[in-house]
């Protein structure tokens, strides 16, 4: 297995893996925006920055306290939900009546924040944060070697995405979580507490953005440019899949992520807009999304 198309088959397989890694991030990501937006309707520009200070905080708990990546696939995400939750609650609370808009540009100067607070305090070039012991190394799949890491990163993010996504659809949690955006006043004369679920919803999107971020720490490097990097892309995914659409988004992740990769293989001009060029397509076909609701 020498040639594939033309293309010389390690160079194949190195960037479908490559568009398969960026998946995971757009569908970890794009999941959490769509959680918030489906079931909050707030369009959350902040969860890039949220993306970022789930890495700084991985990379804080290493080099500050000493604690390694394990620790921090946990306590990052509970660390930076916990302050997503106290940004729900001071502000974001405030604007759940108001038009969208509201919602957005606020989401988006706090990123801007956030990031610009990152900057200051750690300056703009990258700090590096190593792969743990046990996930060093490759594995000879006879056609290419594939960094043990990055196959975790695309194993865990499919079965971080399936459990959201059964949590949503499948459970008593979820079926409230659907009601309360339909009918918040029927919900809570059934003795639910509604405002306190929306807050513990929208710190579940921020931890996954955070829980990203610690898969993230490890590949790229830990700068606070990294979210800022992602978000249009990752909006842009969120548009395609269909708004507030669990499933759309996971899927429409994976695919665009493969997509993305072999564009790179046979036409890598065009790897930068081909994300945008899907959403403009589906946008004029289908303008709910692949998978959203009219």
């Amino acid at each position: 297995m020498d040639e594939i198309f033309g293309i010389p088959a390690p160079l194949l397989f190195g960037q479908l893996l490559l568009g398969l890694i960026n998946g995971a991030f757009y569908a970890l990501l794009s999941l959490g925006l769509a959680v918030i937006f489906g079931m909050l309707n707030v369009i959350n520009f902040t969860h890039g920055a949220q993306f970022m200070l789930g890495a700084f905080v991985a990379w804080m708990l290493l080099n500050w306290l000493g604690i390694g990546y394990w620790g921090a696939l946990i306590l990052a995400p509970l660390i930076v939900g916990a302050f997503g939750i106290i940004l729900e609650r001071l502000m974001i609370a405030r604007l759940y009546k108001l038009d969208h808009l509201y919602g957005l540009l606020l989401t988006f100067g706090l990123g801007l924040i956030i990031e610009g607070l990152a900057r200051n305090e750690f300056g703009s070039s990258g700090l590096p944060y190593r792969i743990p012991a046990e996930l060093t190394g490759a594995w000879d799949l006879g056609f290419m070697f594939m960094p043990i890491y990055r196959g975790w990163v695309v194993i865990v993010a499919i079965v971080m995405c399936l459990a959201t996504w059964l949590v949503i659809e499948k459970t008593k949690i979820g079926s409230y979580l659907r009601a309360a955006t339909e009918n918040p006043a029927l919900v809570q004369a059934f003795g639910i507490n509604v405002p306190r679920m929306m807050t513990l919803t929208y710190g579940a999107g921020v931890a996954l953005a955070a829980f990203a971020g610690v898969l993230a720490a490890p590949i790229y490097s830990v700068n606070p440019q990294m979210g800022s990097n992602l978000i249009i892309i990752v909006f842009a995914v969120v548009v395609i899949g269909g708004m507030g659409s669990i499933l759309g988004s996971v899927v429409t992740g994976f695919g665009l992520g493969v997509i993305e990769g072999l564009t790179k293989v046979f036409y890598p001009e065009a790897s930068s807009t081909v994300i945008f060029v899907v959403m403009a397509i589906v946008l004029l076909a289908r303008p709910a999304g692949l998978f959203g609701r009219a």
